[in-house]
């Protein structure tokens, strides 16, 4: 997969790119490109945000500036996919990594401060996630969970023989994971699950889908 990240702090991503599982597949399964909106801006000494029309607090990423970016880089809108980063978009989930993960290049809009001129996620942007409802000083936050959790379902990315073998989505139809417990067996008082300690594992795996039932959303 190429994964494309426009951003104004490219160097945010140098630990993720050192860690499991991006590390494990970058340059392999995974070729992540970071691209400075800055590089490319129109206006003069980098300036790549202006007051929102109407008035209001704080700065709008501009879009002729986001139109410049992908204009350098892909020579005007790309033919794949799109993703604008805004609390306004899709709430992501397992089925949209999924989804997400299938592709074959995808990229990903980050936003500084109050985020996007809406005319970025209406016609230079062909889909819109949200990794929650509130507000965070720009996109490379939400942009580093989007890698994260799409590399995880690239090949290669959790080793079987480490024991970290992705489960989430196969095991559980995709609700919430059930909880974990290990050793001791009881700790201040505190016991494991008596069906955890029984070795009966048709028991196990009900109890299992029972408890991420319980905590996923209805």
């Amino acid at each position: 997969m190429q994964l494309d990240v426009f951003t104004l702090i490219p160097h945010a991503f140098g630990w993720l790119t050192e860690q499991r599982p991006v590390a494990s597949v970058l340059g392999r399964n995974l070729d992540l490109r970071l691209f400075n909106y800055r590089d490319t801006t129109p206006l003069r000494a980098g300036q790549v945000d202006d007051d929102p029309y109407g008035g209001g607090a704080g700065m709008v990423l501009r879009v002729d500036v986001v139109a410049a970016a992908l204009d350098a880089v892909y020579g005007g809108v790309p033919d794949h996919r799109v993703v604008a980063l805004t609390p306004q978009g899709r709430q992501l989930d397992q089925s949209i990594v999924e989804e997400l993960a299938l592709e074959e290049r995808l990229t990903l809009l980050s936003a500084r401060f109050e985020g996007f001129d809406e005319r970025i996620v209406t016609h230079l942007a062909s889909d819109a996630i949200s990794i929650g409802p509130y507000v965070l000083s720009g996109g490379e936050l939400p942009a580093m969970v989007v890698v994260d959790a799409v590399a995880r379902r690239l090949p290669g990315a959790l080793a079987e023989e480490s024991g970290l073998v992705e489960s989430f989505s196969d095991a559980l139809d995709g609700g919430l994971e059930y909880p974990h417990y290990t050793r001791p067996a009881e700790f201040r008082g505190w016991g494991v699950p008596e069906v955890l300690l029984s070795g009966d594992h048709a028991r196990i795996g009900q109890w299992r889908r029972e408890q991420s039932l319980s905590r996923s959303p209805a």
